[in-house]
């Protein structure tokens, strides 16, 4: 769903916000919501794929999607102008993100 999502919200600022993010001055930040979104869904995916239920800690998964969800979303917002309380959501998005990317890493090691 966060791929899918990701190709549609890239889609729509491409072309039914373009004029609304470019008088914003927020294309870049737009972009950056989609990239960050995508790359994380494709781990997601990947992630399903590995076999052996305790082979990554499932916390790695949330963390990729509460990350996502409020990194993403909080630049998504900002690209459009919405309130100013959404910057400091975007680096706790973050925060959880390398979380979730210490954790695979963690696990990859204990192996």
């Amino acid at each position: 769903m966060l791929a899918l999502c990701a190709v549609l919200f890239g889609a729509f600022g491409a072309h039914a916000l373009r004029e609304t993010l470019s008088a914003h001055d927020s294309i870049q930040t737009w972009e950056t919501a989609v990239r960050y979104q995508m790359w994380h869904a494709l781990a997601l995916i990947l992630l399903s794929m590995i076999p052996g239920p305790q082979s990554i800690p499932k916390m790695t998964g949330l963390c990729f999607v509460v990350g996502s969800l409020l990194f993403s979303g909080s630049l998504y917002g900002l690209a459009l102008d919405g309130p100013k309380w959404l910057g400091p959501i975007t680096p706790l998005g973050g925060l959880c993100l390398m979380i979730g990317w210490v954790l695979l890493v963690y696990s990859s090691y204990k192996k």
